[in-house]
C-alpha cells in the first residue's frame, strides 16, 4: 500500500520553472513519529496474518514484565519476535533456544528501534534448527574421539603466579575479571586480545591458546599457569565461535589448565566440555582461578598459631614424660656392678690362659720345623731337576713322529680324493654321452613320425577334394545342364513354377543369364519311346550323350532332385 503523504499547501504559480532550492523546499515535512506510524499501517496492511519457519535464537526466558522476546532466523536473515504476557500462558508449545518452529502472528514495526518484528499468537514445533543440528554432530564426533574425556581434565594451581586471560579488550568481561582478582587475590595478568565472535574469531582465540602455550619458562614474557577463556553473553551464533573444532582442539591440547567462561549461566558451548573447569561467567572464572587473599592470611595465622601451640605443648609433654623416665632409671653403680664383677674375673684367668696358649704355640711350631728338617726343600729340588734331565729331549722326538704320521696319512687321503674324482668324472662324461645319444636317437624319430604325418594328411587332402569334385553340382553344369532359379534365388524344379515365375535366372557353368518366360504351358511332342521331340542333336550334343555318365540306380535320388 502506498504511503500516503499529508496535503501540502498550494504552491504559487511560476512563470518559469523554479530552481532545484525551490523544489526542496516545496517537499512535504514529516515529522519521525508521522512517518513511523505511516510505515507500521503499510506494513500491517500488506502482511496482516503470516505463518513463519525459522529457528529460534537469542531466547533468555520470560522477561520481568512476563513477556517474551527472541529472534528467529534462518541461513539467510532473522526478524525480532516477542510474545506478550497473555498468549504466552495459551502457548502449546514453549520457546526454547534452537528450536525450529513454525510460528503465526502479524507483522508490525517497533518505532522505538526502528525495525520490524512478528507479534507470535501461537508456535508449532518444526525440529531442530541447523545450527543446533550442526553442534550435536560436532559433539558427537570429537566425544567420540576423547576430547571430553575426564581421565584428560587438570587440576587448576591453588595460587597462580600469572593469570592469562583471551577475551576482547574492549568489553566489560576483562574489567569484571581484573576487578574480581584485584578484590580476591591480585596476580599478574597476561591479555591476549581477540574478537569473541564474527568472521575470524574462532581462528584468533586458537591462535591465543597456542601463542600462551609457546611462551617458554623464564623468558622476558612470563608463561601463564592458568589460563581463562571469557566473553559475554549471546545467541547462539555470537557464541559460535567457540564451538568451532579449532578452538576445541586448541584448549585440548594445551598444556596450560583451561577455565571456560563463555555466555551465561544457561548458554552452552563445546569448549566448556573439553576445558577443565567450566565456570558459569567470567566473574565466577576469576574466583576460582585465584583464593580469597584475606581468607588465606588469616588461614594461614591460624595454622601458624595452631602450629606453635602444637609444638610447645609436644615440648613439654616431652619434658614430663623424661623427668618421669628419670627417676625411674637405676643409678649408675647399679648399672655396673655387675659388669665390673665379670671384668675381675675375667683378668683373673687371662694370665694363665695366655701362659697356656704359648706353650701350646711352641710346641706346634716345633713339631713343624722337625718335620722341615726332615723333608729339606733343597731335597726336593734335586729330585726335581733329576727328572727333568731324565726326560731331555724326549718330547721333541715325540712332537716329530706325530707330525710325521700325520703328514703321511694326509698324503694317502689325497691321493684317494684324487682317485675318486677321476671315477666320479668318468662316470659323469658316460652318463652325459648316453642321454646325449638318446636325444639324438628321439630327435631322428620325431623327425620321421613328423614326415608321415604330414604325407598321410596331404594323401587324405587330396581325396577329400576329389569326393568334393565329384559331388559338386559345377561338374553337372559343365556337362551340358542349367541350374534354374526364381526371384528369390530359389531353384525351380517344375515347368509350372517357371510359367508362373515373373523372372528367372539361368545358371551355366560358365555365368548366369537372365531369363523371362513367355506364354504358358504347351505341350510338347514325344517319341515313340516318351522322349520329347525336339531338334536333331548335332555331333557335339551326341557326343555329349555318349559321354553322359550313367543313370543312378534304384534308390539313388539325383543331386538335382528336392
Amino acid at each position: 500500500m502506498p504511503l500516503v503523504p499529508p496535503p501540502r499547501p498550494a504552491a504559487p504559480p511560476a512563470a518559469d520553472t523554479p530552481p532545484t532550492s525551490v523544489l526542496t523546499a516545496n517537499q512535504p515535512e514529516w515529522t519521525v513519529g508521522d512517518l513511523a506510524g505511516a510505515l507500521k499501517r503499510t506494513l500491517e496492511d500488506a502482511f496482516g496474518h503470516v505463518r513463519l519457519r525459522g529457528e529460534i535464537s537469542g531466547y533468555r526466558g520470560q522477561h520481568g514484565s512476563g513477556h517474551a522476546y527472541f529472534s528467529l532466523k534462518d541461513g539467510q536473515a532473522r526478524i525480532d519476535a516477542v510474545v506478550w504476557k497473555g498468549v504466552f500462558g495459551r502457548l502449546r508449545q514453549r520457546p526454547q533456544e534452537g528450536l525450529e518452529v513454525i510460528a503465526t502472528g502479524r507483522i508490525t514495526t517497533f518505532a522505538g528501534k526502528s525495525s520490524y518484528q512478528i507479534v507470535v499468537e501461537s508456535l508449532e514445533p518444526a525440529g531442530l534448527g541447523a545450527w543446533m543440528a550442526l553442534l550435536e554432530e560436532r559433539k558427537k564426533q570429537l566425544a567420540a574421539e576423547g576430547l571430553f574425556a575426564p581421565e584428560h581434565k587438570r587440576a587448576i594451581p591453588y595460587l597462580p603466579r600469572v593469570v592469562g586471560v583471551v577475551t576482547s579488550p574492549t568489553g566489560a568481561v576483562i574489567r569484571d575479571i581484573l576487578h574480581r582478582l584485584e578484590d580476591r587475590f591480585p596476580r599478574p595478568v597476561l591479555v591476549w586480545p581477540v574478537r569473541v565472535q564474527g568472521d575470524g574469531a574462532a581462528e584468533e582465540v586458537a591462535a591465543a591458546i597456542r601463542g600462551f602455550n609457546a611462551l617458554k619458562h623464564g623468558g622476558p614474557i612470563p608463561r601463564p599457569d592458568v589460563l581463562i577463556v571469557a566473553r559475554g553473553g549471546g545467541s547462539i551464533e555470537d557464541l559460535w565461535a567457540f564451538n568451532e573444532e579449532c578452538v576445541v582442539r586448541a584448549a585440548f591440547e594445551s598444556a596450560i589448565p583451561l577455565i571456560s567462561a563463555v555466555g551465561h549461566e544457561t548458554d552452552t558451548t563445546l569448549i566448556d566440555y573439553v576445558s577443565d573447569r567450566r565456570a558459569p561467567t567470567p566473574t565466577g572464572a576469576a574466583e576460582m582461578a585465584v583464593p580469597v587473599r584475606a581468607d588465606l592470611i588469616a588461614t594461614v595465622a591460624d595454622l601458624s598459631a595452631r602450629s606453635v601451640g602444637a609444638v610447645g605443648r609436644r615440648i613439654e609433654r616431652d619434658r614430663v614424660d623424661l623427668r618421669a623416665l628419670g627417676r625411674a632409671l637405676p643409678s649408675a653403680d647399679a648399672l655396673l656392678a655387675t659388669k665390673r664383677q665379670r671384668l675381675d674375673l675375667a683378668e683373673a684367668r687371662l694370665a694363665p690362659a695366655l701362659a697356656a696358649g704359648a706353650s701350646r704355640h711352641r710346641a706346634r711350631l716345633q713339631l713343624l720345623l722337625d718335620r722341615m728338617a726332615r723333608r729339606s726343600p733343597d731335597v726336593a729340588l734335586a729330585n726335581a731337576r733329576a727328572r727333568l734331565a731324565r726326560i731331555d729331549h724326549r718330547p721333541l722326538h715325540a712332537l716329530r713322529n706325530d707330525v710325521q704320521r700325520k703328514g703321511e696319512a694326509l698324503n694317502q687321503l689325497g691321493r684317494r680324493l684324487v682317485v675318486a674324482r677321476d671315477a666320479s668324472l668318468e662316470r659323469a662324461r658316460a652318463l652325459q654321452a648316453r642321454r646325449t645319444d638318446r636325444l639324438l636317437a628321439l630327435s631322428d624319430r620325431l623327425t620321421q613320425a613328423g614326415a608321415r604325418g604330414i604325407e598321410r594328411r596331404r594323401d587324405r587332402l587330396a581325396g577329400l577334394a576329389g569326393v568334393l569334385g565329384s559331388l559338386s553340382y559345377h561338374a553337372v553344369l559343365e556337362r551340358g545342364y542349367v541350374l534354374v532359379r526364381d526371384a528369390a534365388g530359389l531353384p525351380v524344379r517344375r515347368a509350372a513354377e517357371a510359367a508362373a515365375a515373373a523372372r528367372l535366372s539361368l545358371q551355366f557353368s560358365d555365368g548366369t543369364v537372365a531369363a523371362v518366360p513367355e506364354g504358358g504351358l504347351e505341350p510338347v511332342p514325344t517319341t515313340r519311346t516318351g522322349r520329347q521331340a525336339g531338334p536333331r542333336p548335332s555331333a557335339r550334343s551326341a557326343e555329349r550323350r555318349s559321354a553322359k555318365p550313367a543313370q543312378p540306380a534304384a534308390g539313388q535320388r539325383s543331386l538335382f532332385d528336392a
